[in-house]
């Protein structure tokens, strides 16, 4: 009786360790053939083990982890060759006018018809440093790291201030803005010089994209919309605005950075950054 239950106990024994081995070996070989085949299987196995089902579900999150960072890793490798296509393009272009009116100064002494090459020489100069100067500032916002100090700051104050800095660009474009700020003191914890840079790039924005017409609101919430018509965009280009390195074909001697610099700040900053293309109006908004 005794010897007939120890055998029933050993035969489940090995059993239950054939089991154990066979799902081990599903797992290895799921395992190996996820990692080799780009999949979005997971790995399955026939056991009804708890532990082994656990080990299975552990390499399933993991695979699924990978499988992310792998998806991320193609994006970047990507939009890091579209952004180097499109940033030799748009260095090349004004290089090259560069070097164009340098050999037609040479080639003639007519002070009039010098100084005229020469201011053009001083604009295509001037695009090429807005171009290097906004991929510094991305760069280090991008590797920095350490935490952003904030300080009380009158929202108010800082959007009034940008704008009267930009009324010059504004003006040369033939933009007229309409100004809506609230006469409540919109006060809120957040990095001046930061915030400051958010406003310069939406402002920017503006005058890349806009047909002539600019409407920036702040309501006593904090809220706070950049809005102009713009027909030369689409949905599709409003959905990637944020992107880095995106530009829209109407938009030259742009890197592409502004906006997506915003996005970055702006979150960093607690705060949330939008945009959205109705009746041909670009509208952009921030809710601090």
């Amino acid at each position: 009786m005794i010897y007939g239950l120890l055998a029933i106990l050993l035969t489940a024994a090995v059993v239950k360790i054939l089991l154990l081995k066979k799902a081990a070996r599903e797992i290895t070989d799921g395992f190996a053939d996820r990692l080799k085949n780009d999949t979005n299987t997971l790995v399955d196995i026939s056991s009804g083990d708890r532990d082994m089902q656990r080990l299975a579900g552990c390499i399933n999150e993991q695979l699924r982890i990978l499988r992310r960072e792998h998806l991320q890793y193609n994006q970047g490798n990507t939009e890091l060759k579209t952004a180097i296509t499109n940033l030799s393009h748009d260095l090349r272009t004004p290089l090259t006018a560069i070097c164009g009116y340098l050999y037609m100064i040479r080639k003639t002494e007519d002070r009039d018809t010098v100084n005229g090459y020469l201011e053009i020489i001083e604009e295509r100069a001037d695009t090429m440093k807005q171009l290097t100067e906004e991929l510094f500032r991305y760069s280090v916002i991008v590797s920095e790291e350490m935490e952003m100090e904030t300080e009380e700051v009158n929202v108010n104050q800082v959007l009034e201030d940008s704008i009267i800095g930009y009324c010059g660009a504004l003006d040369g474009k033939g933009i007229i803005p309409e100004v809506d700020i609230t006469e409540t003191k919109v006060v809120r914890m957040l990095n001046k010089p930061c915030l400051t840079r958010v406003f310069s790039n939406l402002l920017n924005n503006a005058l890349k994209y806009s047909d002539g017409d600019l409407r920036i609101s702040l309501s006593s919430e904090g809220e706070i919309a950049f809005s102009n018509t713009a027909h030369k965009l689409s949905v599709i280009d409003v959905e990637q605005l944020f992107d880095r390195f995106y530009t829209v074909e109407s938009a030259r001697d742009s890197t592409g950075l502004g906006l997506s610099i915003a996005r970055m700040l702006v979150e960093r900053m607690g705060g949330t950054i939008s945009a959205k293309y109705e009746s041909s109006r670009l509208i952009i908004m921030i809710k601090l």
